[in-house]
C-alpha cells in the first residue's frame, strides 16, 4: 500500500508540472504546448538538483510501464475518420510506418552518441 501512495504522489508532483507549463503556455500565448514546457521545467528542475529523481521516479516508471495503454483511446478514435482512409488511406499508413521508423533510428543513433560522448569523457 505505502508503494501505491508513493506512485500516486509521483504522478500527482508530474501533473502539476504538467498544469505549471500549460499554464505558462495560456498565459504568455506562447506556440510551444504546456506539455512540451512542463517538459522542460522538469528537466530543468532535475539538472539544478532542485529536486531529487526519487521524488518522481516511481511514478514515471509506473506511467512508462503501462504507456501502451495512452495510445489506445487514439487509436480507437481513428474509426471515427475511417472515410480518410479510403483512396489513399495505404499511403498514409506508408507515411505513418516511415515516420515511425525515423524516429527510432533518430533517437537509437542520438542515444548512442550521447553514451559514447559519455564513456570518452569518464576515461
Amino acid at each position: 500500500m505505502l508503494k501505491f501512495s508513493r506512485i500516486i504522489i509521483h504522478i500527482a508532483f508530474l501533473y502539476c508540472i504538467y498544469l505549471i507549463g500549460n499554464w505558462i503556455q495560456v498565459t504568455l500565448d506562447l506556440f510551444v504546448p504546456g506539455s512540451v514546457i512542463g517538459m522542460i521545467i522538469l528537466f530543468v528542475l532535475l539538472s539544478t538538483k532542485m529536486i531529487k529523481i526519487t521524488w518522481v521516479e516511481d511514478g514515471a516508471r509506473f506511467i512508462v510501464n503501462n504507456l501502451a495503454l495512452f495510445f489506445v483511446p487514439a487509436t480507437v478514435g481513428i474509426i471515427n475518420y475511417f472515410d480518410l482512409f479510403v483512396g489513399k488511406g495505404i499511403l498514409l499508413v506508408v507515411i505513418v510506418l516511415f515516420s515511425t521508423f525515423l524516429v527510432m533510428a533518430g533517437s537509437g543513433l542520438t542515444s548512442q552518441w550521447m553514451m559514447r560522448r559519455k564513456e570518452l569523457n569518464h576515461d
